[in-house]
């Protein structure tokens, strides 16, 4: 494992590419890990190019040309390729070179997509035996804000929102459930929330802040509206207050 582990989760449309990316351009001292494709390095184009392949040519087809089943294995491959890379920090092939880690997601996120959608193979149960971090940052946006960056769901893909079409409840009531089962996923580790502000930057610093105090006792407070709680497992309950 290296140094520190850290995973930065919240829901769909709560700016965690965004923030992900002020991370990397402001903190070398961190690693930033993610599928995204302006974190991918070009010797991973493969996995940049089959997320495209999910968005623009699988999910419009689900359930028609293509199953869930099918979906999930080309979801594994990203799932893998983060693990793979807890392991290059470990000193295992790949870049390592000791700097603490921060991951978009690991599989917590997927996982949880995977169980919406009603796909219950034994490979993805295989991700819970995964390296686990040290800490989960959650980054908790309220669903009508990330509802607005998503364009009024202009920009959403069939994995963002229920039924036929991305309306505000069908939008709404699927980021309500992917947050109590995403939350569910990490209920033994602890996690931090982290409430989405106004601007990227701004966000992106609240982010930082509780980097920094990687070492100091976790808790299920914001690091920047709240004094320190005990290192303790955070639960959906804790967190829906």
């Amino acid at each position: 494992m290296p140094s520190a582990f850290v995973v930065l989760l919240g829901p769909d449309g709560a700016g965690k590419s965004s923030v992900m990316a002020e991370i990397a351009r402001s903190r070398p001292d961190w690693r930033c890990v993610s599928t995204d494709g302006a974190l991918l390095g070009p010797e991973y184009r493969l996995i940049a190019q089959l997320r495209h392949n999910v968005v623009d040519d699988v999910l419009p087809a689900l359930g028609r040309d293509y199953s869930h089943d099918f979906l999930a294995g080309l979801l594994q491959t990203a799932v893998i390729h983060l693990r793979d890379q807890i392991a290059a920090a470990d000193g295992g092939a790949g870049p390592g070179d000791g700097r603490p880690v921060v991951m978009d997601s690991y599989y917590y996120k997927i996982l949880a997509k995977c169980r919406l959608a009603g796909v219950s193979d034994p490979m993805v149960a295989w991700w819970r035996g995964f390296p686990q971090p040290d800490r989960v940052l959650y980054l908790d946006g309220d669903p009508r804000s990330c509802w607005k960056r998503s364009g009024r769901g202009a920009r959403l893909n069939p994995l963002e929102y229920s039924g036929a079409r991305p309306t505000w409840p069908a939008f709404d009531a699927y980021q309500r459930r992917l947050r109590e089962l995403m939350l569910e996923e990490v209920a033994a580790l602890p996690v931090t929330r982290i409430a989405v502000r106004d601007g990227v930057k701004r966000t992106a610093r609240a982010v930082m802040a509780a980097l920094d105090s990687q070492a100091a006792p976790a808790t299920d407070q914001d690091p920047q509206a709240a004094p320190a709680g005990r290192d303790a497992p955070c639960t959906p309950e804790a967190l829906a207050s």
